[in-house]
């Protein structure tokens, strides 16, 4: 039984098996996001077609947030219910995540068809970027529903220990995706329109698998209609553990905004194009700690709720460990060979001489971020959203989109003032982050 490995296995062996099929899962949900990118970066107004693509952000972070406030909100809930004997408690929490996420994405797509030309005036788009960012985001949001449910349901089928078949959950959409895209990109001639198709078609596939493994008889927590209808105090708890993951998630669309308009009055389109890329470069190296984070949750919630801390202290150390390695690595080498990342996009010589400028600058304080995530996803894991939350109100909120407009008023840098936010902003946050973990650590356990 899965439970039994996650209260007596090895911490290493059992951290690496569960780890690892999430790490893949996030390098394959990468390359079909920067693949995407990568054949729209190539298409013959490549430029302004990634600008739209980074223009459309914001309403796929917004998309993602409800998934977390949902799913990472309910699944260590329900990690900690299996892990004291409590099944039908916990599958209380996946009734009331799965019908929360349908609402919600029906609810995001009429808002978005209704209102996305003023949004994406407001979220930066020039008149030359605005006819892409429509046609993409006219399809892409049509497949809300699948994207919400196929991982809000993926993340309660990591929390019960079987990583392999989230990995395929989401490897099944991200190979797809990759095989799609250059048939309606360019065979097709649908241009930026096919790579939503594309998205669309693959995040459908994912849901049909995710569904299939949720109602059959390996899933050790059930959807029952009578769930589905969520009790107001689930709710309420769920709501309050996932409001750390939604607010990260959901101001990081804000963020993007707030930058997007910022380089586009410092550095025009070019700046807006090469602020995808900074993205896209920024996923690459978080992905892997998210994978790693997600291995360790199941750990972390269900022998917690087993009263085996000291197994629960084990997992917290090596998790630190290893993101920190990650991503203090990945930044030495995007340090080092910023150029590299910028032309895997596009080669525009103007796009390459300001993109790797910004991106030295952008990525100089994530070699901590290893650090703060595990510190995020612990807190998450023992049931105190309450911290997650303080912490990414505080990096996002109280210091980042502050300084992206204080930044560039001080420094006569441009653009670079622009994404100077990010580092100070990852710096100060997580030595704060460090410092009340430690205390937390103790006391909790």
């Amino acid at each position: 039984m899965e439970q039994n490995r996650l209260k007596s296995e090895k911490i290493p062996k059992l951290l690496f098996s569960l780890a690892l099929p999430a790490i893949c899962a996030q390098i394959i949900t990468l390359l079909y996001n920067l693949v995407d990118r990568i054949y729209i970066g190539r298409m013959e107004d490549g430029l302004l077609a990634m600008g739209a693509i980074g223009i459309c952000a914001p309403v796929v972070t917004i998309v993602t947030a409800f998934t977390g406030l949902f799913g990472q909100g309910g699944s260590p809930l329900a990690a900690i219910r299996m892990g004291s004997g409590d099944k039908d408690g916990a599958e209380k929490y996946l009734g009331a995540s799965v019908s929360s996420l349908a609402l919600t994405s029906f609810i995001i797509t009429a808002a978005v068809l209704a209102a996305k030309r003023p949004l994406l005036k407001l979220f930066g788009a020039s008149e030359a970027i605005l006819p892409f960012a429509e046609d993409y985001m006219s399809i892409y949001c049509l497949g809300t529903v699948f994207v919400q449910l196929t991982v809000g349901m993926n993340y309660y089928i990591s929390t019960q220990g079987f990583a392999k078949t989230a990995m395929v959950t989401t490897m099944l959409g991200g190979l797809l995706n990759i095989a799609l895209d250059p048939l309606f990109i360019f065979t097709l001639g649908f241009g930026i329109r096919g790579a939503a198709v594309a998205t669309v078609l693959s995040q459908f596939a994912s849901f049909v698998w995710a569904a299939w493994f949720m109602l059959g008889k390996r899933n050790l927590l059930r959807i029952r209609a009578v769930n589905l209808k969520p009790d107001r105090g689930i709710l309420r708890e769920i709501m309050a553990l996932g409001s750390a993951p939604f607010f990260m998630n959901a101001s990081e669309g804000i963020m993007t905004i707030c930058f997007n308009a910022q380089v586009q009055r410092f550095g025009g389109d070019t700046a807006v194009g090469a602020m995808t890329i900074l993205f896209s470069v920024f996923q690459l190296m978080l992905l892997p700690v998210e994978g790693v984070s997600q291995g360790s949750q199941p750990m972390i919630g269900y022998n917690y709720g087993a009263g085996e801390t000291g197994r629960v202290k084990e997992t917290i150390g090596l998790s630190l460990a290893v993101t920190l390695i990650f991503t203090m690595t990945v930044t030495g080498v995007v340090m080092i060979w910023p150029e590299l990342f910028i032309r895997v996009f596009n080669t525009d010589r103007e796009l390459i001489g300001l993109g790797k400028r910004m991106l030295r600058v952008y990525v100089a304080g994530m070699f901590v971020l290893g650090a703060n995530s595990t510190f995020q996803q612990t807190y998450n894991s023992l049931g105190e959203g309450g911290k997650a939350f303080f912490f990414a109100f505080y990096r996002k909120i109280i210091i980042m989109i502050p300084l992206i407009y204080i930044l560039p008023a001080l420094l006569p840098w441009g653009a670079l003032a622009v994404v100077l936010a990010e580092p100070a902003a990852d710096l100060v946050t997580t030595g704060t982050n460090a410092v009340y973990f430690r205390r937390f650590i103790r006391k909790k356990l």
